[in-house]
């Protein structure tokens, strides 16, 4: 297994286990931008054409890796760098709460409207259609989510790990992201995730659970001029 496939986490996912969602413009992939807005390169010295077609199709949306050549239609906005996480073995800690995978059109409604209450531009209309997402109700309100994005060959991306507001501190997060992972490991793949690096109790979090810093990676958000 090449770890090194996570440097390019969105070409080699559609690539490989998502190519039914991809965009393809020759030397660039793009997630069809109602799925996730998320775009790589094969060669990052051919990304302008690319980058100007899918411009095309959607406001915003965010190339991964290193800085890309882009042309007068497109702009970058800015780089939100992140930690990329992986865990190597099962994180042990029993699971207590009432976790559910959120599949029905109402759930997946709650799903959507939570995770963009909290991170709002990430998780689009179909989103949910990548992977399996798994939440906590309480008194009939979804509280705290995650699930599964960006999937190619041996590897799971976790994300949308996301508490309500007014339900953070309970062990919500905590209790998803095991659920989570051992779903993934169950498929005898590897889970990793994507953290802000500026969100240091994430980052935490996720270390005290036994996740690994791989490297620094860049995702750049481009804005596609009016006019």
């Amino acid at each position: 297994m090449k770890i090194n496939k996570l440097d390019n986490p969105a070409w080699y996912s559609l690539n490989e286990s998502h190519k039914d969602f991809v965009i393809d413009y020759n030397n660039m992939k793009f997630y069809d931008p109602d799925h996730c807005p998320f775009g790589g390169a094969v060669n990052d010295n051919e990304t302008e054409s690319g980058i100007a077609a899918y411009a095309s199709l959607t406001d915003n949306f965010f190339v991964i890796g290193n800085r890309p050549d882009i042309n007068d239609k497109v702009q970058i906005e800015g780089e939100l760098v992140c930690n990329q996480m992986f865990l190597d073995q099962r994180i042990d800690i029993d699971i207590h709460e009432n976790i559910i995978e959120l599949h029905t059109d109402d759930q997946r409604n709650d799903l959507f409207k939570l995770v963009n209450l909290v991170q709002p531009g990430y998780f689009k209309n179909k989103t949910a259609d990548l992977g399996s997402y798994y939440g906590i109700y309480k008194n009939d309100q979804l509280i705290a989510v995650t699930g599964e994005r960006m999937k190619m060959h041996g590897y799971t991306e976790m994300n949308a790990i996301i508490t309500h507001p007014e339900q953070t501190g309970k062990g919500y997060a905590k209790q998803l992201i095991v659920h989570a992972s051992n779903r993934i490991f169950n498929e005898s793949k590897i889970p990793y995730l994507h953290g802000a690096d500026t969100n240091f109790n994430a980052i935490k979090l996720y270390e005290k659970l036994g996740f690994l810093i791989r490297k620094k990676i860049s995702f750049w958000k481009l804005l596609t001029k009016k006019g």
